[in-house]
Parts: structure tokens; sequence; C-alpha cells
């Protein structure tokens, strides 16, 4: 088989399975990050003293990733950008808004959520490795949406690729969506990704505090992951039991 078919082949089996990785780098990086904390290298004792700001800090990357999205998702129409897992799905090409910018702006959005997880466990090496296998892992999928979207739209995917860089943003070449933005879709579709953050920083702080035995909490973190289960919970209801969450075309 030939590279490319080889690359379009891994590319929408990866697609499929995509929630792997995240899974993956928060397991391996819950036991780097207890290890860590028996075992404090030079970075953490430099941090340890301002750790709360670090924690903070590594929620500001997370939240700005869940931001690209929410960005990305509030401006799109149905049928486009979304969670599906079994198949590629495009009834139109997104060209305007953040997509005039970059051309996957929900990988972006997804590895700068996962890399303020990554960094909370003050280990560089793995940092480091999880951003090499964000990289690999994306790339394969990556190629494979691209190899659809030029299939389906030829000429005109061919040349806003041309013009629209892949994963780092070009604000020079900015152009407003034709779309209001739609909170309702947001909401929905975005809710999941929000209360893993919330949950993942809360348990993260609840580890270093039972393991360092003190009771110095980041109350941010804890009154986050509290307030984001309510509001997954509600959103959650009104999903299922209401139409309050659904907006025609979108």
């Amino acid at each position: 088989m030939a590279l490319q078919e080889e690359f379009e082949l891994q590319g929408n089996w990866l697609f499929r399975y995509r929630s792997i990785l995240p899974v993956s780098i928060l397991c391996v990086g819950t036991i780097i990050y207890i290890h860590t904390i028996h075992t404090p290298g030079e970075l953490f004792i430099n941090i340890a003293p301002y750790w709360k700001y670090y924690e903070n800090a590594c929620l500001f990357v997370s939240l700005t990733g869940l931001f690209i999205r929410i960005i990305t998702v509030g401006y799109t129409p149905v049928r486009t950008s979304g969670r599906n897992t079994r198949t590629q799905v495009a009834d139109s090409l997104n060209r305007t808004g953040i997509y005039s910018i970059v051309r996957h702006p929900l990988y972006l959005g997804n590895f700068l959520m996962w890399l303020g997880v990554s960094l909370l466990t003050c280990n560089l090496g793995f940092i480091f490795i999880s951003i090499l296998a964000y990289w690999l892992y994306y790339e394969r999928i990556m190629y494979a949406e691209e190899q659809f979207l030029r299939a389906k739209f030829g000429v005109a995917y061919i040349n806003w690729a041309e013009r629209t860089p892949a994963i780092l943003p070009d604000f020079r070449s900015f152009v407003n969506s034709p779309l209001s933005f739609s909170w309702k879709k947001v909401l929905k579709k975005e809710k999941n990704g929000f209360f893993a953050l919330c949950l993942i920083f809360m348990i993260f702080d609840c580890i270093k505090v039972y393991l360092e035995e003190t009771s110095q909490y980041n109350y941010l973190l804890i009154i986050s992951g509290i307030t984001g289960g309510i509001i997954y919970c509600i959103l959650k209801y009104l999903k299922k039991r209401t139409c309050l969450l659904n907006e025609r075309g979108r």
C-alpha cells in the first residue's frame, strides 16, 4: 500500500478512536503526578512555593483551548465541525470565522486543553512525550480529514488550504463568519469538555493535598469542579428532556 493511502487509512481509524489519546495521557499523567509529589524534581521544588499560581496558569492554558473550541463550534452550521466519531462529515466547507485563520481549530483547542493538564505533572519528559504523541496521533487524523475534504470540495478546498495554515493561526487573513454565534450549540456540544477540565483540575489538586497531608486546597479549582458538575447535570437534563438547546440549522 502506498504511503498516501496508508496515512489516510490510519487517519480514519484514529479518527474513530481519537478519544483514546486524551484518556491515555490522563492515566499516565496521574501516575507521573503522584510520583512527582513523592519524589519531587528540581522543577517541582522551584515551583512549589507558587503552586496555586502554577495550577491556575495551567488551567488558563486549558481554558484557552476550550475557548478556541467554543468559538469554532459556535459559528459553524450543522453537520460540519463536531464530535462525530464513526465517519467524516462535512455538508459544507467552513472557510470563514476561525476557519479563515487556521484549518484545524478544534485540534488546536484540544492540544491546548491537554497541554494544560500535562503541565500539571511538572515533569519535562512527560510534557515533551505527550506533545510528541499528540502531534503524531493527530497528524494522521488531519491528513485523513483533508483528503476527505479535498475529494468532496475539490478546487474550493485546495484554494482555501493554500492560504490557510494547518495549526498555527494567521490572524491577518481573518474573515467574519456570516452566521451568528450559537450559545445553544456550544452548551450542547461542549459541556463534556468543560466539565472534564473542571473535574480533572479539582482531582489533581485533591491528590496533592491528600499526599502531602495538608489542607491547602486551591479553592478556585474546588469551586470550579463543583460548579462544573452542577452545570453539566443541568445541561445534560435540558438536552435529554427538553428542546431548549435545539436550534434549526445548527
